[in-house]
């Protein structure tokens, strides 16, 4: 909700929660969210647990190449493939044609997610400890919309008692979502630099 705040408050974006209080919402649910409202970027923010106490920082993840091209073919397989992808419908279309137009969009998603991750890096490290291969690629079924640059960010482990004190302090949180405001504007000028004639 903070970071929803500051990136509305440039007056540049639209930002569109997938839940806005502690309930689960299905992870392609979130997806489907994203794309009903024609989302730009997918940021998905988490501070999970895990085994090891002494883990900390932060680390940012994107789709990685098998587990995209198992979400392509699994996407172009099925039966009813009257879903827009990259504002081409694909029920016109024949399998192959469908593979090829998934295969591509999902090539762009994942080649403008890792632009994104490089900048949010850059950001999210002048403002809290990142792991040390921050920039990581996963499976998520978050990160598996073919036509939506999506990034996983792990804020830090509640596991770790340094990042949970962290967490829980407002003033951090106001820290790293403004580092994430700075980045996605940045990746924003970047898109729009490019496309100018």
């Amino acid at each position: 909700r903070e970071l929803k705040r500051r990136l509305e408050a440039t007056g540049r974006f639209r930002v569109v929660l997938t839940r806005n209080r502690d309930v689960f919402i299905r992870l392609r649910k979130r997806i489907a969210i994203a794309r009903q409202t024609g989302a730009d970027l997918f940021i998905s923010l988490h501070a999970d647990s895990i085994a090891n106490p002494k883990v900390r920082g932060g680390s940012i993840y994107t789709l990685s190449e098998r587990a995209s091209d198992k979400e392509a073919a699994a996407l172009a397989a099925k039966e009813n493939k009257a879903d827009m992808i990259a504002g081409v419908d694909l029920a016109v279309q024949n399998r192959e044609v469908a593979n090829i137009l998934i295969h591509l969009a999902q090539r762009n998603s994942k080649n403008e997610s890792a632009k994104f991750a490089k900048i949010l890096t850059r950001e999210l490290r002048a403002e809290m400890k990142l792991l040390g291969r921050t920039h990581r690629f996963a499976g998520f079924a978050v990160l598996k919309a073919p036509d939506i640059p999506s990034v996983l960010v792990e804020l830090g482990y509640l596991s770790n008692s340094a990042d949970e004190r962290n967490l829980r302090r407002a003033k951090h949180r106001a820290k790293v979502a403004q580092a994430i405001v700075r980045a996605v504007t940045g990746y924003f000028s970047r898109k729009q630099a490019f496309n100018r004639p």
